[in-house]
Parts: structure tokens; sequence; C-alpha cells
């Protein structure tokens, strides 16, 4: 190998740090005046959108913000949030984006673990910014988004952020990282077992997921892509990043409604979009009058739990392509794809589902994905039954947590990620996600997948959603508790649906407990399990 470094060494002309940020150079240069962002009666261009995103980057520094510095931003799916994705980090900075629906608390640990010394906030969630800097001794720069869309209006004094790019220059000549190792994005877990962890991204990592997006959305250029994914979860799963790389249309939402979607993707012709099942949910619950004719497929990339079959089956009757994929904040949001082989085509409608339901392989920028046991690091058999923890490993991995190396070295003990998550493998190689290992129900000594339960209730033609987590038992310890929210018009009873599940599961798989509610969600339609298993422990 001596011969190939001898006089062979790294240097400008043939080594570049990787980052997204070259993404929107190139949108620029090439396509200068293709629609790059959409939003109400807005439209701008490529050039528009770089020359905006460059100001920023230049105000930001004038501010004497620089490498390292944490901006943060609290805002919906507007244009100001796209442009933060470029134009922070143009700065060297890192971006924080915040979830919107968070409470003031949260916000208020979070600002003050990440060190924000700026945020970009817009008027209607000024007050829980208010309520979280009340006491906050350093408090950040605040830089306020002032859009006519807005419901409500507050300020708190701070600078309006048109007025602050203003101040930026269009030929700022901004610096790419030295280290493509360096933070690009600071991204918060849910905190559902605790305080939120800080997980950071690089921008080797960002670049690479935004490519591996592409190959897994089956992207071609100009896709125009409609913003119901929040922009905060994972960065909005890296797709700024992956629809400015092809020079595509960003059509921003600034809220998930029905018929503001249906009426977007036919106005502007939608290719592809993003989200959770509940938005799938509240696609086909739409009232038929505001649904609207969509002139071409529209692929549907979803994550969390798999969709039920007759959800899959509406969805495709409405002209969508639906692509299942998997991942977690720690991996830059989706990392794992069911990529579909043709021979599963002319399989009966059970068994397609069956198929979509599986998690599928990884990522083309992940280059490891495991199903393994955890306490020997050994991969187990791909049998579609011996259950084990999901591991990951590769360039779309996380740096690690912020501020917390304990916790970081358990994430990656052994040399792989691991994610929490248990699973099967098949013999074709995909896997399956069984539960996550605080979801396990162990009743009597046997293990139960709370998703193999939820699965049998989606299918009742009365369910709309369904969560099952465990109930303390005298006698088995833990049993489970099915949580169903009902279709509109629809009824049934629990002793329906426990009759339901008999027929399917084994006699300790069906629940016994069936209670009906509402089911309480995150911002990305995730459903919040420990809050139910707060409800059945009392």
């Amino acid at each position: 190998m001596e011969k190939y470094e001898h006089g062979l060494a790294r240097n400008p002309a043939n080594h570049t740090a990787l980052t997204p940020l070259h993404f929107l150079e190139r949108a620029a240069a090439v396509h200068p005046t293709h629609t790059a962002v959409v939003y109400g009666g807005l439209t701008r261009n490529y050039a528009e959108l770089r020359a905006r995103c460059v100001r920023l980057a230049h105000a930001l520094t004038k501010l004497g913000l620089g490498r390292g510095d944490t901006v943060a931003a609290l805002l919906p799916n507007i244009p100001e949030m796209l442009e933060c994705h470029f134009g922070v980090p143009m700065a060297g900075c890192v971006l924080n984006t915040i979830n919107t629906r968070l409470d003031a608390g949260t916000i208020e640990y979070i600002l003050d673990h990440g060190e924000a010394r700026a945020i970009i906030v817009d008027s209607e969630l000024v007050p829980v910014l208010r309520e979280a800097l009340h006491r906050h001794p350093n408090k950040p720069t605040i830089i306020e988004v002032r859009d006519p869309h807005a419901t409500v209006g507050e300020s708190m004094g701070g600078m309006e952020y048109e007025d602050f790019i203003a101040s930026g220059q269009a030929d700022f000549a901004w610096t790419p990282p030295a280290d493509e190792w360096d933070a690009i994005a600071l991204n918060y877990t849910s905190g559902t077992t605790g305080r939120p962890k800080g997980v950071v991204y690089h921008h080797r990592g960002a670049h690479l997921l935004a490519t591996g997006n592409v190959l897994s959305a089956d992207m071609t250029r100009h896709p125009v892509y409609l913003w119901t994914l929040p922009m905060f979860h994972c960065n909005g799963w890296c797709f700024p990043w992956t629809i400015t790389a092809l020079a595509g249309t960003h059509v921003c939402l600034r809220a998930v409604r029905g018929p503001a979607m249906w009426s977007a993707m036919a106005d502007n012709d939608v290719t592809h979009m993003c989200g959770a099942p509940i938005v799938m949910s509240t696609l086909l619950a739409t009232p038929e009058k505001e649904k609207k004719h969509l002139a071409q497929p529209v692929r549907f990339v979803v994550a969390g739990a798999p969709p039920p079959e007759a959800v899959l089956g509406a969805m495709t009757a409405a002209g969508f392509q639906v692509v299942h994929v998997y991942g977690l904040t720690e991996c830059y949001g989706p990392s794992v794809v069911n990529e579909w082989r043709a021979e599963w085509d002319v399989l009966p409608a059970p068994d397609r589902a069956a198929r979509m339901a599986r998690q599928g392989v990884r990522y083309h920028a992940l280059e490891g994905l495991a199903v393994m046991d955890p306490e020997t690091m050994q991969p187990l058999p791909a049998d579609g039954e011996t259950m084990g923890e999901v591991m990951m490993r590769g360039n779309v991995v996380m740096k690690g947590y912020l501020k917390d190396e304990g916790a970081t070295r358990g994430a990656f003990a052994g040399g792989w990620f691991h994610t929490g998550d248990l699973a099967v493998t098949y013999p074709d190689g995909t896997i399956q996600l069984k539960d996550r290992s605080k979801d396990i129900i162990i009743s009597g000594g046997e293990n139960i997948s709370s998703i193999e339960v939820e699965d049998v209730l989606f299918k009742h033609p009365a369910v709309a959603l369904a969560a099952v987590v465990a109930a303390p038992d005298e006698k088995w310890g833990e049993v489970p508790c099915a949580f169903v929210a009902l279709k509109p018009g629809a009824a049934a009873s629990a002793e329906d649906l426990m009759a339901h599940c008999r027929h399917t599961l084994a006699g300790f798989k069906v629940p016994k407990r069936v209670l009906f509610q509402e089911l309480p969600k995150t911002s990305t339609g995730k459903i919040q399990k420990h809050v139910l298993r707060k409800l059945v422990r009392g």
C-alpha cells in the first residue's frame, strides 16, 4: 500500500469535506430560475433562496457567531425554517431545531443545555418562548419571524427576521467546514424517560443521508415536495438538503390539515411527501368534497408503525405510492427502507401487506444493520422468529449525545449503535420490528409483542388507532391492555375486540382490558405509550 501513498497526499484539489451545503450552491448555479419555494402566494427561485441563506449566514457572523455556536429555531414548516438549514451552518454554526409542541420547561432546558446563542422564533410561538426564557440567565439573541399566515402575532422586542437578513450581504464568502466531522445540527430526543438527550449530527452524515433519501424514495430531478413532516424532526429526515440537491420545489405548509394538503398537492403537482401514519389518516378522513384530483401518483414515505392493510389499500386507491422506512433521531431519521421486490407483486393482498409491514433493509448510506444478542453481540438466526436488538453502524449514525459521555458509551457498546428496538430477521435479509425493548410485555414468563397485538386490532373494521401497553396484574405480573380509537361512526365493544383477537392470537396475548379514548400523540404523530402506561399503573 505504501506505493499508493508516496507523493499522493490529500490536497485541496482532490479532497473536500462532505457537506450538504454545496447542494444549494449547485442548484442556484445550475437552475437559478427554477422554483425553489412555494408558500401560499409566495414563490422564490433558487437564486433568491441562495441569496437569502447567505445573507442569514453573514448576519449571524456579524453577531459574532461562528464555528460551534448553537443557533436554535422554533418555527413551523415555513420558508424561514428551510433557510435556517443552510444559512445557519454556512455561518459555521450548529442548527438546533426545536419541537414546536414542547412545553416551556422543556424548551428552557434545551436552550440551556445546547447553549443557544441565538434563536429564530415564529411570532405565534413567542408566548411559549417568553415563558421558557422567563428565568433563563443567559438569554439568547432573539430574531422574530412575522409570518402573515400566523393566526396570532406577538413580539418579545427581538430583531425582525427580514431586517436581520437584510443586514447581511448576498456576496458573503461563506466557508465550508474544514472537517466534515464538524457538527451541523443538534436534535433532542423525545425525553419520554427523562430529560431529552441532545443528538449531534455532522456534515458528512447529513450529506450522505440526504443522498440516501434520493435512492430510497426513487427521486429524479426537480421533485415537488410537500412539507407535512416537521422540519424540526431530525431536520425533516434531511429532506431540506435532499430536495435542494435535486433542485426540487419545497411546498411549505404551516399546519397539517386535510383540505390544505389536498389543495397543495393538486395545485403544485406534488410528487413526494413524508410523514407518520397519522398524516395518512388525516388525508383519507378528509371529506370527499374537499379532496382534489391528483394528476400523478404521490410517493408517500411513511415511518412509524406499518400502516394497516386497509389503510394501504385506501392510500393506493387515492393515488399514493407508499414507501415504508424506519429510523431514529440517532441515525438522522430514516436509514432502513422496505425496498419492494417485484416478486411480491403477485402475492395475495394479505401477504403483500405482511411484506409491507417489514422495516426492510439498510439504506445505501448505512454500512451495517443487524439483529443481534445485546449481551454476546452476535448476530441471531435469520429465521423470522428469533428476536434480538436492532444494531446499526456507519456514517449516518450520530456523533453522540451532547455532554453525556456515559450515554454515548452505552449507545455504542461493542462497536454498534444499540437502537433499543427488538426485531427479527427473515431469510431474505429483511428485518421486522417486534417491539421496543421497554415495550415488550412479559406475562407469566411469556414475551408478548405489543406490535403483534396492535396489528390484529388494526384489522378490525371499526378500529382507527390502537396502542397496547403492559398493565400490572397480580397473577401474571403484566397483561396486555389496549387503548383504542374507533373510526367516525363505527361501533365496537371491548368484548367485540377481544373476541376478534382470540381468532388470531394465543389466549395469553389477548388484551385483558380495552379502553376507548383519543390516543395521545407526539407532534410527529407517534402514539405516546409512556402516557398510556401511567394511566394503567395509576
